[in-house]
């Protein structure tokens, strides 16, 4: 058996260096990996392009590395729960590339995939689509998507094992399977880590042939970003 597991997020991230891309999973706060991106912090890697839905809020999740202005680059498809974000791309310091979510999606699922480009009509016509091929399929225009390259992807999930094998949580079944593997090297921190051969094979959501690195992760926050409830009766 191939064991994936280390010690702790330390070990996970070793590797990580100054200008690389990073893809992060999760959902606004859903699913973020919260003990990888405080070892980001920790590190103090900067020039980073980072891959992800959108970048957290001011205090938590990707927020914290714009705090410290650690991200050159973000590719997201939605920024507006961060002021410090939107202070940072106005004034010209932090580059934005906008991609429609479900693009977002597949150019991460087209690297796991192994699959250099795909087309897609979301964004004919737009900005989007400046400098990018564009070709028709049965009267319809599509624009070329290619997939990323990113060097680290970074997720989080609810039960891994030692060999990799990783289940999701609810709405943590986001942006997280598309990025495993979808990197040169995958990290998986996860709420509970048990030996191989422990999670039931039906319910396992991403093999560990996807993954590189798993840790089991501590105190996780799991914030909610807009907490909405029906008024009492």
């Amino acid at each position: 058996m191939i064991r994936k597991q280390v010690d702790n997020v330390h070990q996970a991230l070793e590797g990580v260096k100054d200008g690389m891309t990073i893809m992060l999973g999760g959902f606004g706060l859903s699913g973020i990996p919260e003990n990888s991106i405080a070892e980001l912090v920790k590190l103090n890697v900067k020039n980073l392009t980072c891959i992800s839905n959108n970048a957290g809020v001011d205090d938590f999740g990707l927020g914290l590395l714009l705090q410290k202005k650690q991200i050159d680059k973000m590719i997201s498809s939605y920024v507006g729960e961060n002021a410090e974000f939107e202070r940072q791309m106005l004034s010209g310091e932090l580059e934005v590339e906008l991609t429609p979510q479900g693009t977002l999606a597949e150019k991460c699922r087209a690297a796991q995939a192994g699959i250099p480009a795909f087309f897609t009509p979301a964004g004919y016509g737009t900005e989007i689509a400046e400098g990018k091929e564009t070709r028709g399929f049965d009267g319809k225009m599509y624009v070329m998507e290619e997939a990323y390259k990113a060097d680290f992807a970074i997720v989080k999930a609810w039960k891994g094992d030692e060999a990799g094998n990783l289940i999701f949580k609810g709405t943590a079944r986001n942006f997280n399977p598309n990025m495993c593997g979808a990197a040169k090297i995958t990290v998986a921190e996860v709420e509970e880590l048990l030996p191989a051969g422990e999670l039931d094979p039906n319910e396992i959501h991403i093999p560990g042939i996807l993954v590189s690195r798993i840790f089991q992760g501590e105190k996780f926050e799991k914030r909610i970003e807009q907490r909405t409830v029906r008024e009492s009766k």
